[in-house]
């Protein structure tokens, strides 16, 4: 499994940090406030894979495209940017050694962060 920084991904989250679309909830609740299975099939069936892997800071290139093995590292709802998911995402990618993972979802806390 070569997991690696989602730039698609990255690009959505900082835009949607800009335009407000952030949730600034606790480090916690990301448990509570990920999507679910089913919210992520809806998701899918009603936007597609393309727009599914944008809410992702990580993708495996050794899964097909589509297929949710592909995607990692999710950091909202598919309406706004949790700040806890990307929390939880960067303790997840420095634990697992995917230091640009990580350290891309620093600058995004820290964005999130400024407001």
């Amino acid at each position: 499994m070569t997991v690696k920084l989602n730039q698609t991904g990255l690009r959505h989250a900082r835009s949607l940090v800009r335009d407000g679309k952030v949730v600034r909830d606790e480090r916690d609740d990301w448990s509570e406030h990920a999507p679910s299975a089913d919210d992520e099939n809806d998701f899918i069936d009603k936007h597609g894979w393309t727009e599914y892997g944008k809410w992702h800071l990580g993708v495996d290139d050794d899964e097909d495209r589509e297929t949710k093995g592909h995607y990692s590292f999710p950091y909202g709802d598919f309406r706004k940017v949790h700040r806890c998911g990307v929390i939880s995402l960067e303790s997840r990618a420095g634990q697992f050694d995917h230091d640009d993972i990580r350290d891309e979802s620093k600058k995004l806390l820290e964005l999130i962060d400024e407001d």
